[in-house]
């Protein structure tokens, strides 16, 4: 039986912190490896150790097996605690530990290999009598030959995906190559293996998947189940336990497939068997995740089990220390995912530096987040901020309580999925579950309509005078007022403001230590304000209290949060700052026909060349940015005169592509 008394986390964010949390509960020291770009971020400062192994390359850092195991040799460490995601189902990652002396925290190299590849794993399963889908594998052009022999609408899925990459649906024979293509190269990048294959669709399905636990003396159990449904480009987004969807029936039949597997591939850690079921409630394996999930807490929550322990108890050779009948569920939990997306922008990646970041916190309320100060969300890395997770008693509990809980996160300075996450919580179809994989795809113009009206029920009051207290309370850098240029020559004083493209008019009768008599648009307010360090503005507007967060991005601007809305506040009559003379002419002038990037990222596809004529819509770029590739199409017919970049080059939103003319 091994003991661990130091334990290396081969992993950064939200993960690397929830491993350190439980592993210094537990009495065992930690080890933090991390890229320059990640040198301010949490799991840095809560490991007992850290050490930087790279800039921001994965392959140099959080790829790289041999300068983690050197970190992990010269720092005396027993084990190493993979987390989800980079080398969590690598096998040759998990043979170099054991050959190095180090105990792995996950499965032996033959579950993952058995259940890593997609194809492999459906043959397995299939042998050992769990339903599975129609499926076809082989070369490109077999699976171009045969496809028909399945039916569209079919999935082409990465051999060796997970996390919501390498998937496509294709609804024609038409499509089916292209997304062959695109679907091989994305799973060569995150995956280094570009092989696919075909599974048949199921329409409206739910994703639920078991969570399971074994041990090394043939031990397997189940923790429940999750329901997965609520799912953008194949991401989980919303999480809750337990489903809603499964009769007691049900969730036995497929507790007990999930521990039929896992003791048929003799599994040792914590793995995930993932299922889709019909709408007549019949299910199907969909893939094993052979490491611990991003949604773990929703089950850690009703089953009062900490599965990261779990997980270091079993490689140290530990049998379970549960039975099956004495797990049982308690109250719903839900999570969401706070991505650094635009929804409002066909969710476009929002890398970038918060300038404000608060988290709610409270009864039944857990944030896992590797956030700390003002951080940069970096574009090298997936989209995720962090994981909110609640618990109720019963679901609509846990909802409501969501809900006030996302309404308190407030995150300025990025674009990020709050209020998207708000209107789907709110939705009629969320609430009576009426939901399927294919819900996001259905709703989500009708849940951008959603955040549109919550965003003008906001008494548009609250957030102006929100801004104009803080930017009197707070000035903008030396940019100066126009009051302050041309003296105060009237008994009071006029402002005008500028908020969702409408101008509003400010006096400012009377102006007090933290008071105000304003008239605004006609409407007398006396206000009564206290603003903390940390953006928290407390207003007493006419004997009504207000909570908003604020914080000033730019000179003359505020932006503002009022039950999880944000405004963007604008002065008027503040100056903008005046540059230094120069005789020299601006090299930048404007031109329609530059083509930049909408977001810092890598070039990974051209698909025109110079002197190439292109209409409207024509695709010109793929620029793969927080793990998703983002098309940059022309704006109009042209012809390409000149190429800017080249496959594998950084870019950002002031690097030209290409030009136009």
């Amino acid at each position: 039986m091994a003991t661990i008394h130091k334990l290396l986390i081969a992993n950064r964010g939200e993960i690397a912190v929830r491993i350190i949390r439980t592993a210094r509960k537990m009495g065992i020291r930690t080890v933090a490896i991390y890229s320059e770009v990640d040198s301010e971020s949490l799991h840095v400062s809560k490991a007992d150790e850290a050490y930087c192994i790279g800039h921001s390359s994965l392959a140099e850092t959080y790829l790289n097996i041999g300068k983690i195991l050197a970190v992990a040799k010269e720092t005396g460490c027993d084990a190493i605690h993979p987390g989800y995601g980079f080398l969590s189902e690598n096998p040759a990652f998990v043979s170099a530990c054991r050959e190095n002396g180090l105990v792995f925290i996950g499965p032996d190299e033959h579950s993952m290999h058995v259940m890593g590849n997609k194809i492999e794993a459906r043959e397995f399963v299939s042998s050992i009598g769990v339903p599975v889908t129609k499926g076809l594998t082989g070369e490109p052009g077999f699976i171009l030959e045969h496809a028909g022999e399945i039916g569209f609408p079919v999935l082409v899925k990465a051999a060796a995906g997970g996390g919501g990459k390498g998937m496509r649906i294709v609804r024609s024979s038409e499509d089916l190559k292209d997304a062959l293509e695109s679907t091989s190269r994305e799973a060569a990048s995150y995956f280094a293996d570009g092989t696919v294959y075909l599974e048949k669709y199921l329409d409206d399905p739910r994703h639920i998947e078991i969570q399971i636990l074994g041990d090394n003396h043939g031990n397997v159990v189940h923790l429940f189940e999750r329901e997965c449904s609520i799912q953008r480009r194949y991401q989980k987004i919303i999480e809750e336990a337990p489903s809603p969807t499964l009769t007691p029936e049900l969730r036995t039949k497929m507790g007990e497939a999930a521990v039929v597997i896992g003791k048929a591939i003799n599994y040792s850690c914590a793995g995930t068997i993932e299922f889709l079921v019909d709408a007549d409630l019949e299910f199907y394996f969909l893939e094993m995740n052979t490491r611990i999930q991003v949604e773990h807490p929703i089950t850690e929550l009703t089953t009062k089990i900490d599965i990261v322990e779990e997980q270091i108890r079993i490689a140290s050779g530990d049998p379970l220390r549960y039975r099956q009948e004495d797990i049982r569920q308690h109250g719903h939990a839900i999570e969401c995912r706070i991505y650094a997306e635009d929804p409002e922008n066909n969710f476009m990646p929002s890398p970038g530096r918060m300038n404000l970041y608060h988290e709610p916190s409270g009864e039944h309320i857990r944030v896992d987040s590797g956030i700390t100060g003002i951080p940069v969300i970096q574009s090298f890395f997936d989209p995720m901020v962090a994981k909110l997770i609640v618990w109720g008693k019963e679901r609509n509990s846990a909802r409501i309580r969501m809900i006030e809980a996302l309404q308190d996160y407030v995150i300025h300075g990025i674009k990020n999925n709050i209020s998207y996450l708000l209107a789907i919580l709110e939705h009629a179809e969320f609430i009576e579950n009426r939901i399927s994989t294919k819900y996001c795809d259905e709703h989500s113009r009708e849940l951008i309509s959603a955040i549109a009206a919550s965003r003008q029920n906001v008494d548009p009051a609250i957030p102006l005078l929100s801004g104009l207290v803080y930017s009197l309370y707070n000035p903008a850098g030396n940019q100066s007022s126009v009051w302050e240029k041309i003296g105060y020559w009237r008994n009071y004083m006029y402002l005008h403001l500028l908020m969702d493209e409408a101008r509003y008019s400010i006096l400012i009768r009377n102006q007090e230590a933290q008071k105000l008599d304003i008239r605004l648009n006609d409407t007398d307010y006396e206000v009564s304000y206290h603003i903390t360090s940390g953006g928290k503005l407390e207003l007493l507007v006419n004997n009504r209290h207000y909570l908003s967060w604020v914080s000033a991005p730019e000179p003359g601007k505020v932006l503002v949060n009022c039950a999880g809305i944000t405004f963007e506040v604008t002065r008027m009559d503040l100056l903008p700052p005046q540059p230094e003379f120069s005789n020299a002419e601006s090299s930048s002038q404007s031109d329609p026909g530059n083509i930049a990037s909408p977001m810092p990222g890598k070039v990974i596809k051209i698909a025109v060349a110079e002197g190439q004529a292109v209409q409207k819509g024509d695709l010109l770029l793929l620029v793969e940015a927080m793990k998703m590739e983002n098309s940059i199409v022309s704006p109009e017919d042209g012809v390409v005169d000149s190429i800017s970049v080249a496959v594998g080059d950084l870019v950002d939103g002031s690097t030209r592509l290409v030009h136009l003319k």
